[in-house]
């Protein structure tokens, strides 16, 4: 019966995309993402991952997507909209700014499109923290989403704004990290 009951409060409840945001500055944001990725494509969901400020061939996850079976890959679009290096506040240049755009419009036209079930904007709150995309259009954007459409934007720094629009909100924080005893960045753990 209280099954029922929460069928008549919320009828499409299972129908329903939030918007989620993984921030903060513990390790595991991305990680994350990509898990809620496999699995919306082990339930045939369509899937746009849009990677800002990352370029290169480097990343295990792509990797493993090429190896995909054909029935899975047709549902995962991957877009990198960054250069082959980390972006930081003093090293931006035009062409940061060129790719990371020319993610931004892939994501707006899917979200005017309703071309995915699922768009992740993997990096976006560095994106949108160090200006290369506009806090004002991204929010404007998010609140238009198609009502089934579940966005997740992940990245340190999220602004205030997209705080108070998500539906979700995980604040990922370093307790202890092997970083900290001068273990550098691991192939298939950290990329």
């Amino acid at each position: 019966m209280a099954q029922e009951e929460n069928k008549l409060y919320n009828p499409n409840w299972a129908k329903h995309g939030y918007i989620q945001v993984y921030t903060g500055n513990g390790k595991g944001k991305t990680t994350a993402s990509l898990g809620l990725c496999m699995r919306a494509l082990g339930r045939n969901w369509k899937v746009l991952l849009v990677m800002f400020t990352k370029g290169g061939d480097n990343y295990g996850e792509l990797i493993s997507f090429k190896k995909l079976s054909p029935e899975i890959n047709d549902n995962l679009t991957v877009v990198q909209a960054g250069l082959d290096r980390i972006v930081y506040s003093d090293n931006i240049n035009k062409n940061d700014e060129t790719e990371i755009q020319k993610g931004w419009k892939v994501v707006k036209e899917a979200i005017r499109n309703n071309a995915y079930n699922l768009i992740i904007m993997d990096e976006a709150n560095i994106a949108i923290d160090l200006g290369l995309i506009n806090l004002d259009d991204v929010v404007e954007t998010l609140k238009s989403k198609p009502e089934e459409m579940e966005i997740v934007l992940t990245g340190r720094n999220a602004k205030q704004e997209i705080i108070d629009i998500a539906h979700l909100v995980s604040k990922i924080e370093p307790v202890k990290h092997y970083w900290d005893t001068g273990v550098v960045a691991r192939e298939g753990i950290e990329y």
